[in-house]
């Protein structure tokens, strides 16, 4: 399964199948995700010393990856060579949250259940029809926030995204485990912050999480607008 896809899983509730973030929020973080999983494979790096300017997206292979997704993705990157990771985390993730939704009902993972907002507007929901993946996403998440153990690449990508969007304690929550919201926030930021990956791979969470804190902010900022 895609990292985008575990991320969307751990931030949509299993029962009411609505978003635990902002969309706004949550598409920047599905982008990433993308940004992140090209690194993670070697498609996707960042230049460096004697290659023009540093810190640059550089695609080092171009071969596909069986996954329409994550080849349109490479695809896209490849477009923008030469620009900061920030410039393709946005793109990255617009109108991928529904196709991810349906990839996910799918496979029997979620199921689509439609409704109405006071009667008129149309809505979808998502909630888990197959648990039994996100169970041991939550698990590994669990070893290394609650229990200190040093995760794996992909965990520890899904811990700096989930850091990202400030809703670490919205997947593990604090009052189940008997920690508080503060030593679960700093057990996050050290895997956020800590030797995990490739420079890519650092320099795509780094953007992606300046990203993500904008999207927080602004949508943060329209909601209290909208209520006063």
């Amino acid at each position: 399964m895609l990292l985008a896809e575990d991320l969307l899983l751990l931030l949509t509730d299993d029962d009411t199948g609505r978003l635990l973030v902002e969309g706004s929020a949550a598409d920047v973080a599905l982008g990433g995700a993308r940004l992140i999983e090209l690194t993670i494979e070697g498609r996707v790096d960042l230049t460096g010393e004697g290659e023009g300017r540093t810190g640059r997206l550089v695609v080092r292979d171009r071969t596909r990856l069986a996954d329409p997704i994550l080849d349109e993705a490479l695809d896209l990157v490849a477009a923008k060579e030469g620009k900061k990771p920030d410039a393709v985390v946005g793109p990255l993730g617009k109108k991928l949250r529904d196709r991810l939704y349906l990839r996910l009902a799918e496979q029997g993972v979620l199921r689509s259940e439609r409704g109405k907002v006071l009667g008129l507007f149309p809505t979808r929901r998502w909630p888990a029809s197959d648990a039994a993946h996100e169970r041991q996403l939550r698990a590994g998440l669990e070893q290394a926030l609650l229990m200190g153990l040093q995760p794996p690449e992909r965990v520890a990508a899904l811990v700096s995204l989930l850091h990202a969007l400030r809703s670490v304690h919205k997947v593990v929550r604090p009052k189940d485990h008997g920690v508080s919201k503060r030593d679960l926030d700093r057990r996050a930021k050290e895997i956020a912050e800590g030797d995990w990956g490739s420079a890519a791979v650092r320099k795509a969470v780094d953007a992606i999480a300046a990203a993500t804190v904008a999207a927080v902010t602004a949508a943060t900022t329209a909601s209290v607008a909208g209520s006063s």
